[in-house]
């Protein structure tokens, strides 16, 4: 019996379930996506924010080896980084300096946007049963029972393409609210955090002698009732670093090449600035601002059609600071390739519901994490912090403190941030006595940095700080 899926999106989310649909047996995968894709890793027209840091966390790159075998050793054989969070990375917190350990932690790989997005889609559609079209998805067929299919406008007009099952992968810009009031169904509840966050991003060559230099991050202070100011340099293919700042209403970063730099030196710690400094720039300076939470809450719909399933940023989108975009969509992906597997086809009763339950959970796992810090920037809009969220936020606070000296800490904060676990793992009875009893170690006064590391970092500094 023959079977068509559509899938809204040609982004990460869309291309992971077509992956899954493809590989459930679903006859005909037809991806529609209104932008012209490149043919190789380039930036592309319909994401803004692909110029910025993207993090593929430990929890993300399990799902998506799971939908596409191979996906990690691709990405690393096309020049991504393999980043341990334990040795890998200096990172000062709003709590200080964390330590680096010899001990083995969680990875991360680092490239651009553009090489993960490019590497999922040849991937995928070496499958003979996934296609591409270049058409715009202006709504849906059938009724609030049941979705038929998507209307589509085309060179031709606008045209109806029937399916067994459609999933709306398109994005921070869907309209899937518009789309179920047009069956009939309204009601969604959607809610807006929005920090006024400004991304600022440019592209380094990376000196010479500074090619295993650690990934460098100095993060936002959300507890100093000031805006955020952040900044990191992430290594990417090609010998270059991207670099990015990232700062809240009233501490957006600039857009030109000399406030670009001073921007970062005037950070708490002015490492990022004196690093790039004395790196050769390879691009100008990209500003972003589609940087809002925006949930969804179609999993909370009183009723939900058959045949209509919603993952990715079509269900909620966070603040691209915390690094959890493209995790929580290889992780719904993978929510929609196991449901598929129980129930046998996408036609069957009760799926669409099941699916959107399922995937439901890392973005509500995101959106805690991404909420409960952008609520205590002074000029956030939606949303400000409540009792429960100053009770996390005194133990989120303790647990930090404790990292910068403990491994029992610092594991239990790297397995949540890596999306490896869910946000309870804070509260094990290791970790809550980790948090406790605080860091049995002194504070660092600066980076943790060899005396290799600390060469190549005087070597480029060129501004005196």
């Amino acid at each position: 019996m023959s079977r068509r899926a559509v899938v809204v999106g040609a982004g990460l989310a869309g291309m992971l379930a077509a992956s899954v649909l493809a590989d459930a047996g679903v006859t005909e995968v037809v991806v529609l996506d209104r932008d012209e894709l490149p043919d190789g890793p380039r930036q592309r027209r319909g994401l803004p924010q692909g110029r910025h840091a993207h993090l593929l966390m430990t929890g993300g790159l399990t799902a998506m080896e799971e939908i596409v075998p191979g996906v990690g050793k691709r990405l690393l054989a096309a020049g991504a980084h393999e980043i341990s969070l334990s040795s890998g990375v200096l990172a000062r917190s709003p709590e200080g300096w964390l330590r680096r350990w010899r001990r083995e932690g969680p990875v991360m790989l680092t490239c651009t946007r553009a090489l993960v997005d490019w590497t999922v889609r040849a991937a995928v559609l070496e499958h003979p049963r996934v296609e591409v079209r270049r058409a715009a998805a202006v709504g849906l067929t059938g009724s609030a029972g049941r979705v038929r299919g998507v209307r589509v406008s085309g060179p031709d007009g606008e045209a109806d393409l029937d399916a067994d099952l459609v999933v709306d992968a398109s994005g921070r810009g869907t309209r899937i609210v518009t789309w179920l009031e047009g069956l009939g169904l309204s009601g969604v509840r959607t809610r807006t955090v929005d920090s006024g966050l400004v991304n600022a991003s440019r592209v380094y060559r990376v000196p010479a002698g500074a090619e295993r230099f650690p990934l460098t991050i100095v993060q936002a202070d959300p507890y100093v009732s000031r805006p955020g100011r952040s900044a990191m340099v992430m290594p990417v293919e090609g010998d270059r670093w991207l670099v990015s700042c990232g700062g809240t209403r009233g501490g957006e970063p600039p857009a030109d090449a000399e406030g670009f730099l001073r921007y970062t030196l005037d950070l708490p710690d002015p490492i990022v600035g004196r690093l790039i400094s004395g790196a050769e720039p390879l691009t100008d300076v990209h500003l972003s601002r589609s940087t809002s939470n925006v949930r969804h809450y179609l999993d909370k719909a009183p009723h939900w059609p058959e045949g209509l399933v919603v993952l990715g940023d079509a269900l909620g989108t966070f603040n691209p600071a915390y690094g959890q975009g493209m995790s929580v969509a290889a992780l719904g992906a993978r929510v929609l390739g196991r449901e598929l597997e129980r129930a046998g086809g996408p036609d069957a009763p009760g799926l669409a519901r099941r699916v959107l339950r399922g995937a439901a959970r890392p973005v509500d796992a995101a959106w805690a994490m991404a909420v409960g810090q952008d609520v205590l920037y002074p000029a956030t809009r939606g949303g400000r912090p409540g009792i429960a969220d100053r009770a996390v936020t005194a133990y989120t606070r303790r647990m930090t403190r404790a990292a910068a000296g403990s491994f029992a800490a610092a594991s239990a904060i790297w397995d949540v941030t890596s999306m490896r676990t869910p946000p309870t793992r804070m509260f094990h009875p290791a970790a809550v006595l980790a948090a406790l009893t605080g860091s049995p170690l002194p504070a660092l006064s600066g980076p943790p940095l060899t005396p290799a590391e600390r060469e190549v970092l005087d070597g480029l500094d060129r501004t005196g700080a």
